[in-house]
């Protein structure tokens, strides 16, 4: 990897490595939030109730462990580049079919092979962006590429308004359009080169006889593998528990829910999302200077009192104000993940680490959302929103705190033994 001082420009490859990363992950969440703003019309088309139409968001989150753990050891054998085009040209073909699922079924089907597709982006996207991204900025690029999800998701809104609300045409366009960008980035992305840093391990495994069988057995980086997905279980509800379903929130015209016109609903998630690209920038550049830990800590500790703005305000002017800071807050600590998981991880699993430990932690919170629509229909969303989200600030701060960093360590000269050690 070419050598880069703090302040000196990337290079192309590094830039065309990140935008890929960047619009890799920011279609995925414009494919997944399609649903979590549309599934109220589609229940209605296939005659589902929303707790049963939830399941399809929930079947997502639960494949993508799948996809993590085949696209990830894969990119550990054969390099970051082959895999990650194939897995985006595969979820760009499923993510389209959606368009025409005749029924329910077929669409759950259509839904967990996307979660397959999606589990397998962010781990490699995030491994071979973070390997080719100075040591000195990868906080700052961390929580860019962290944002590609906001903005995936403020896409999603966008689209939905131009497409749905203005032009009045059927949750099947939505669908249509999803294949765009995923093609647009995998162009990008057929123009980068592959991870020095993964060419370096499979030197060192030719030059002795560890192999990654004997790296996985390590205790110590087993040991680690269960506190991240712990942890990535707790940041995965916090932002499906603020997230998924808010937008229903907003729009219903239950008594439960707030019932504002489509057209408010979406600019309010369009403003969230602002403040959650933000918040992911700005955290994520901090934590260099503060470590990782600090700044999710911090985030955590600052959403716990925006949650009754967030969540029980009734007037427009507050809901933004609360869900903007909220999602700030909540981006913020996310921010930091892309550059805290990679750093956690040895070299020669890379591919296969952190996107594993954070799509187990993702499956084991793909609940919220029907825990959430069930407490919700009986108590209000309100209610569900602050009893399932509280909790989880608190698992956050706590996991954090006794958890490890390795903020800088420079990718490709890590003694594996040594970095086991250092496990929280």
């Amino acid at each position: 990897m070419t050598a880069t001082t703090p302040r000196s420009k990337l290079t192309p490859d590094q830039r065309n490595a990140f935008a890929a990363a960047y619009l890799g992950w920011a279609m995925d969440a414009f494919d997944y939030f399609l649903v979590v703003l549309i599934y109220a019309q589609i229940a209605k088309d296939f005659h589902k109730s929303l707790t049963e139409m939830s399941l399809i968001t929930t079947m997502t989150l639960i494949m993508r462990p799948v996809g993590a753990f085949i696209f990830g050891l894969w990119a550990d054998r054969a390099g970051r580049r082959i895999p990650l085009m194939v897995d985006v040209s595969f979820y760009s073909v499923v993510g389209f079919l959606c368009a025409f699922a005749p029924n329910f079924w077929i669409l759950m089907v259509l839904r967990m092979l996307y979660g397959i597709g999606m589990g397998g982006e962010w781990g490699l996207g995030a491994a071979l962006a973070m390997e080719k991204i100075p040591a000195q900025r990868r906080g700052f690029f961390s929580g860019i590429l962290q944002g590609g999800y906001s903005m995936g998701y403020l896409l999603a809104s966008l689209a939905f308004l131009v497409v749905n609300t203005w032009w009045g045409l059927s949750w099947r366009w939505m669908f249509a359009l999803s294949i765009v960008p995923a093609l647009i980035s995998l162009i990008i992305r057929s123009r980068v080169e592959e991870s020095e840093v993964w060419r370096q391990s499979q030197q060192r495994f030719k030059q002795t006889t560890t192999s990654v069988a004997d790296i996985v057995k390590n205790p110590a980086i087993w040991r680690r593998f269960i506190f991240l997905v712990l942890l990535m279980t707790a940041f995965n509800w916090m932002s499906h528990g603020t997230q998924d379903v808010y937008p229903t929130f907003l729009k219903e015209t239950t008594d439960h829910a707030l019932g504002f016109a489509k057209s408010t609903a979406t600019w309010i998630a369009v403003i969230y999302n602002i403040g959650a690209i933000i918040g992911g920038a700005i955290a994520g550049a901090l934590s260099e200077r503060y470590g990782r830990r600090t700044l999710i800590v911090l985030c955590s500790v600052l959403a716990l009192p925006i949650v009754p703005l967030f969540a029980y305000s009734t007037s427009v002017g507050m809901i933004i104000l609360g869900s903007f800071l909220m999602q700030m807050m909540v981006q913020g600590a996310w921010g930091v993940i892309p550059a805290h998981l990679t750093e956690l991880s040895p070299d020669e699993i890379r591919g296969f680490y952190p996107g594993v430990t954070y799509q187990l932690g993702n499956c084991l919170a793909a609940f919220n959302l029907p825990i959430q629509e069930s407490l919700a229909s009986s108590h209000g969303y309100p209610f569900a929103l602050s009893v399932t989200i509280v909790p989880v600030f608190v698992a956050v701060i706590i996991l954090t705190l006794i958890g490890k960093e390795q903020k800088g360590i420079r990718f490709g000269t890590q003694d594996t033994s040594v970095v086991a050690e250092s496990t929280g």
